[in-house]
C-alpha cells in the first residue's frame, strides 16, 4: 500500500510538471505569434501520377506476370515516344471549393488563382471542383470575383459540381464556361433571404428598455431586441429585392442562355431537372472528367495551405470532433426514416 501511494503522489507530480510545461509551450506560441500573420505555402500534385499509379496497383493484383510484363514494355515504348513528340501539351489547374456560409475558402482561392495566373496560357484549362451551398453576399461576391479573374485572362474555366452549389454556390459555377454536374446535385436557388429573431415583446413583457440610437433615417432598419416598425420593414425588404436584382443580373451576365425570370425564383433542382433549363452544361462527375482530361493533358492540383498557429490547431481539432459528433447523430437520425 506504501508502495502505490509513492507512485500514486510520484504520477500526480510528473502529470503537474507536464502540464505546466504544455502551459508554458501555449504562452509563448500565443506571444510570438500576437500580431504576426501566419504564411502559407502552395502545394502542387501531378494528377496523372495519382491516376497511374492506381492503374499499376490494380493490374499488379489483376495481371499475370507475363501480362504485367507485356503491359510495361508497352508502357516504355510510349512513354519514350512521348519524349521524342514536340512539347505543348495541354495543362489543366485543378482547384476545389468547399464552401462555408463565410465562403472561408476565398483566403486560399485568391493565392491559387494568383499562382496559376501567373504562367497559364490560352490553351490551357481551370478546373474547378465546387461544393457549396451559399452564404453571405459578399463573401460569395469576392469569391466569385477571383473567378472572374481566370475568365477575364482568357483561360477555360470548367466547374464541376459534384453535391451542391446553390445560392452563393451557383453564382461562382455560372462564371464558368463550362459546368458540369452530377445526376442529383444540387443546383440553383437563386434568390437572397434574411431572417432574425425579435423579443421585444419579451422584453417589454418584463419590463425591460432596449434603446437603440442611430444617425441616418434607415442606418438600422430591423432589430433583434428594438420595436421594429412597418416603415423599417419596407426598407429591408426593399434593400432584398435590389440585392436579388444585382443576383440575377450577374448570373444572366454569365449565363445569358438562362430563362433567368423563370428559373430566379428560389428554388432549386437536381442536376437532370437543372440540365433541362440550361443550369449545367453536362451531366457528369468530376472524377470522370479529369480521368478523362488525365488521358490527354498534364493534371496539376493546386492548394494554397495556411501555416496554422498552435491555439488554431488546437480549436480546429475540436471543431472537427464535434462536427463528427454531430453528424453522425444526424445521420443516425436520417437513416432511421428509411429503415
Amino acid at each position: 500500500m506504501e508502495f502505490l501511494s509513492e507512485y500514486a503522489s510520484f504520477l500526480a507530480k510528473t502529470l503537474t510538471l507536464v502540464v505546466a510545461i504544455v502551459v508554458v509551450l501555449v504562452a509563448v506560441a500565443a506571444t510570438r505569434g500576437r500580431g504576426r500573420r501566419a504564411s502559407g505555402q502552395l502545394q502542387v500534385q501531378k494528377l496523372n501520377d495519382f491516376y497511374k499509379d492506381l492503374r499499376e496497383r490494380l493490374e499488379q493484383s489483376v495481371l499475370s506476370k507475363e501480362q504485367l510484363k507485356a503491359t510495361r514494355k508497352a508502357e516504355a515504348k510510349a512513354a519514350k515516344q512521348d519524349k521524342k513528340a514536340p512539347p505543348g501539351k495541354q495543362r489543366v489547374f485543378v482547384l476545389d471549393f468547399d464552401g462555408d456560409i463565410k465562403a472561408s475558402a476565398t483566403d486560399n482561392l485568391r493565392h491559387e488563382v494568383t499562382a496559376l495566373l501567373s504562367m497559364a496560357k490560352a490553351e490551357d484549362e481551370v478546373v474547378l471542383r465546387l461544393e457549396s451551398g451559399g452564404g453571405m453576399v459578399h463573401s460569395y461576391g469576392l469569391a466569385s470575383s477571383q473567378l472572374v479573374r481566370i475568365r477575364d485572362a482568357g483561360i477555360p474555366l470548367t466547374v464541376c459540381v459534384d453535391k451542391v452549389a446553390a445560392s452563393g454556390g451557383y453564382m461562382m459555377a455560372c462564371i464558368g464556361q463550362k459546368i458540369l454536374s452530377a445526376p442529383f446535385a444540387i443546383l440553383g436557388s437563386i434568390g437572397v433571404v434574411a431572417q432574425l429573431p425579435n423579443v421585444h415583446r419579451l422584453l417589454k413583457k418584463h419590463e425591460i428598455d432596449f434603446e437603440v440610437l442611430t444617425a441616418g433615417e434607415y442606418k438600422r432598419t430591423l432589430t433583434v431586441f428594438g420595436e421594429n416598425t412597418e416603415k423599417g420593414r419596407e426598407k429591408f425588404q426593399e434593400d432584398l429585392e435590389t440585392t436579388h436584382e444585382l443576383f440575377k443580373g450577374f448570373v444572366a451576365r454569365y449565363r445569358p442562355q438562362l430563362d433567368i425570370d423563370a428559373i430566379a425564383t428560389g428554388e432549386v433542382w437536381l442536376g437532370m431537372a437543372a440540365q433541362e433549363r440550361l443550369l449545367v452544361d453536362e451531366l457528369k462527375t468530376s472524377d470522370q472528367y479529369l480521368a478523362e482530361r488525365a488521358a490527354e493533358a498534364e493534371l496539376f492540383h493546386l492548394h494554397f495551405a495556411q501555416k496554422k498557429s498552435l491555439q488554431e490547431r488546437v480549436g480546429l481539432a475540436a471543431s472537427m470532433a464535434l462536427d463528427r459528433f454531430v453528424l453522425t447523430w444526424l445521420s443516425r437520425l436520417n437513416q432511421q426514416r428509411f429503415w
